[in-house]
């Protein structure tokens, strides 16, 4: 099996695992669950087609990934509650090992169609956050990738390092993919955020201190 390969199949089963859990938290049924982590797992790369200029049909070469998603979803659906709680602390996990999967076979993807780097760069990132963000709209959550941690900037990286030629070699790939998962867990641990601007006033400004006096007037007129 090719490496680019391996990074699909890879980010097929974590990102369809992600939308599966996604969707039970929100207590869809069975279809819904299978929806979503449909879209999940196939969702950016659809994008990405369409931005780099593939054919949307390819989706339906791909019958091996199809039926593996799906697998995942069943199984991830008739697991008892006890394991799925247990699965579900490790959600961040998951999405950083789809983000990092789907970000490098994106960028591959690219180069092998001799894009320039800005092409590959955005292909990289659509992969890498375009399921997700997909996901959070149906589940009508605000997307992940535009509110928390540092997330979609290691999809960047990912593309910038192989859109430079930096990684090539199968096992220079295999590093760049445990980076940028490190990378994607750190952040989430250490809650790095890229910086941000409210245009929300303070309480304080839209709701100013009642008047003690001035109330106890109006009330004794209204009595």
């Amino acid at each position: 099996m090719e490496l680019f390969e391996i990074f699909s199949v890879i980010g097929t089963v974590a990102f369809a695992l992600s939308g599966a859990y996604v969707a039970m938290e929100e207590e869809y049924d069975i279809l819904g669950v299978l929806v979503l982590g449909l879209v999940t797992a196939f969702g950016g790369g659809i994008v990405r087609n369409i931005v780099i200029g593939v054919p949307v049909t390819m989706l339906w070469s791909q019958g091996g990934l199809l039926l593996l998603a799906i697998i995942s979803i069943v199984i991830a659906f008739i697991l008892p509650l006890s394991w799925i709680h247990h699965w579900k602390k490790t959600e961040a996990w998951f999405d950083a090992i789809g983000l990092a999967a789907f970000a490098i076979q994106g960028a591959l993807y690219a180069t092998g169609m001799k894009h320039p780097i800005l092409a590959v760069v955005v292909a990289a990132m659509l992969t890498g956050i375009g399921g997700g963000i997909i996901r959070d709209l149906l589940a009508g959550r605000k997307p992940l990738v535009l509110r928390e941690e540092i997330y979609a900037v290691w999809s960047i990286v990912a593309g910038l390092v192989i859109g430079l030629g930096v990684a090539k070699s199968t096992v220079s790939l295999l590093v760049l993919f445990v980076l940028v998962v490190s990378f994607r867990m750190l952040s989430v641990y250490y809650k790095w955020k890229l910086p941000r601007r409210s245009l929300k006033f303070g309480t304080v400004a839209n709701n100013p201190p009642v008047n003690q006096d001035n109330t106890n007037d109006q009330t004794k007129v209204q009595m």
